[in-house]
Parts: structure tokens; C-alpha cells; sequence
């Protein structure tokens, strides 16, 4: 039998939080699913889960916010030694795990998705000691997560207005790279370490990502002219090739894309960080490593 935990942020995304507790209330009880709903802690501390989901028999979490509150939720649950599964509401600003996992924005869709039960193993990894579930980063992208964390309002346009402003302030950071037992230097925008494909609101950055194939996908926008920087970003998109190598001989490319288990990355000037789109302190070194299977997700899946 199963027990869905709700965990409804009542500050995320934009409104209708009455509305959509009503909305998680009719339909769970339509479906004879036993349930609670519990709003989401300001301190981001969800250990209380274990205990929750130890005794009170709980199978299923499913969080309604965004991308934050879903890795906090996962960190928490990650190796609990009984079966649960996660789900996600999205109601962030630019549910970047939901939507590469094909679940809908719509809150009555997303919900189909939760009661059909279908779910499937999904990697995290580790920054330092950060657990990450989705796509972090150093450089540009991490700027604008600080300064969209500081805007005075959040969504979608507030996200756009942020990241074109960087967009004309961006400088490179030098960056150090181990990889494999090889090491190369680089200048660069930003370095994307990636378990999703994409940023949020479905921009992709890493198209051949797989949420669960046990490898992470690092992304490495090196320096050039900001005429060349978008249309080297959109036709790395489109073609979405991996590279075999690492483009360590003299610039080889603009952007390097390829997969790994593991690397270790130095930052001596201190690019900003973000994990999972939140604003994170830097640190001159990070040992990243994925976790295969971190848990299981809730999502679209074919039919067998």
C-alpha cells in the first residue's frame, strides 16, 4: 500500500499554493492513496524524512518546489536502506531535473506521473562534500544564480534579464583539470558538471546527459569572442557530440564536452559556484565524483 509525504514549498515559483494543496488532496484521495502534506523546511534540513519514512511506512516523497529543495529531499533520502521513491511538483523557476526527466510542469500532469508508479535509478554526485543531483558550475552561470538569488524578484524574465546582464560582464577564470590521469590548463566562461542535460526551463547544455548511466557530462566553454560564445554554445547543442579527448592540444576546441566518472578541477581565482542553480561559497579546489544510483525517481517511463 502506498504513502506519499507532500512537501509543498509556500514561497516557490509564483502563487496558488492553496489551490495546489487542494488540487494534491483531490486527486490522491480519488486514488485511495494514503498522504499528508508538509511544507517545506527553511533550513533545508529533510533527516526528519528518515525517521518519517522508517515509521510510518511511507513510500513515496514528492516534493513541490524547485531544484533546491528536490537535491536537499534527494540528499536526505539518498541511502535510506528501505525503498522509497521521489517525486517531483515543479514549481520552481527552472526545474532543471524535472524537466529532463519528462515530467510535466502542469501540477494535474505531474501528478499522473506520481500515481501511475513507474520509476527509474538516478545518479548524483559529490562536489567536495556537496551532494548534487542535478548540474553545478563554476564561472558564468554560477554568477548569474548569485545574482538571481539577490534579484528582488524571482521567475522566468527575472532569470532572462539576470543572465543577459552577465552576459555582457562575463570574464574568463583560469581553471586546472585532472581527468583520467591526464591534466590540461584552461581560460574559460564557465565548466558545467553535469548529471541533467540542461540549466532549467529546458535549455540545454549537455544533450547527450543521461540521468542514470553512471557518468557525468562536463561541459567546458572556453575563451572567445562573445560574438563566437552563443553560436558555439547553440551548435555544440544541436550536434551534441562527445568528445573522445580532452581538447588538450593547443585549443583544439571552443567548447569541450566530454564524459567521466570523476575529475578534479582547481579554481586559484575563485569562480563562483552554483549546485543544482543555488548560489554556493567557492573554494580554490573541487573533487568531484558521481554516485551511481543515488535514488529513484518517479517519471515518465514506457510502458514494458
Amino acid at each position: 500500500m502506498r504513502h506519499i509525504v507532500y512537501l509543498v514549498n509556500p514561497i516557490s515559483g509564483t502563487g496558488g499554493k492553496k489551490s495546489l494543496k487542494a488540487l494534491i488532496s483531490r486527486l490522491t484521495e480519488e486514488q485511495r492513496i494514503h498522504y499528508s502534506i508538509v511544507d517545506t523546511h527553511p533550513t533545508g534540513d529533510y533527516h526528519f524524512l528518515r525517521e518519517k519514512i522508517k515509521h510510518e511506512f511511507v513510500t513515496d516523497v514528492v516534493v513541490a518546489a524547485g531544484d533546491g529543495t528536490v537535491r536537499q529531499v534527494a540528499k536526505a533520502i539518498q541511502d535510506i536502506p528501505v525503498p522509497v521513491s521521489l517525486g517531483i511538483i515543479p514549481r520552481g523557476s527552472g526545474n532543471g531535473l524535472a524537466f529532463a526527466a519528462g515530467i510535466p510542469k502542469d501540477p494535474r500532469r505531474a501528478l499522473e506521473v506520481i500515481f501511475a508508479n513507474r520509476y527509474a535509478p538516478v545518479d548524483a554526485f559529490y562536489m567536495n562534500e556537496q551532494f548534487c543531483c542535478m548540474l553545478s558550475g563554476l564561472g558564468f552561470d554560477a554568477q548569474v544564480a548569485h545574482d538571481f538569488a539577490a534579484a528582488g524578484t524571482r521567475g522566468f524574465w527575472t532569470y532572462v534579464k539576470t543572465s543577459v546582464r552577465n552576459f555582457f560582464q562575463a570574464k574568463t577564470y583560469p581553471f586546472e583539470v585532472y581527468v583520467d590521469g591526464q591534466q590540461f590548463n584552461t581560460d574559460a566562461y564557465f565548466i558545467s558538471i553535469a548529471n541533467s542535460n540542461q540549466f532549467g526551463n529546458n535549455f540545454t547544455i549537455a544533450p547527450q546527459a543521461d540521468l542514470g548511466d553512471g557518468m557525468l557530462d562536463i561541459v567546458i566553454v572556453q575563451d572567445m569572442s562573445k560574438r563566437k560564445l552563443v553560436g558555439s554554445i547553440l551548435r555544440q547543442v544541436r550536434s551534441g557530440k562527445v568528445q573522445k579527448h580532452y581538447g588538450i592540444s593547443e585549443k583544439a576546441e571552443d567548447i569541450l564536452y566530454f564524459q567521466t566518472r570523476s575529475l578534479v578541477i582547481r579554481n586559484p581565482k575563485l569562480a563562483p559556484l552554483h549546485i543544482d542553480g543555488d548560489p554556493w561559497p567557492g573554494n580554490d579546489t573541487f573533487t568531484i565524483q558521481v554516485i551511481p544510483k543515488a535514488f529513484r525517481l518517479l517519471r515518465p517511463l514506457p510502458l514494458q
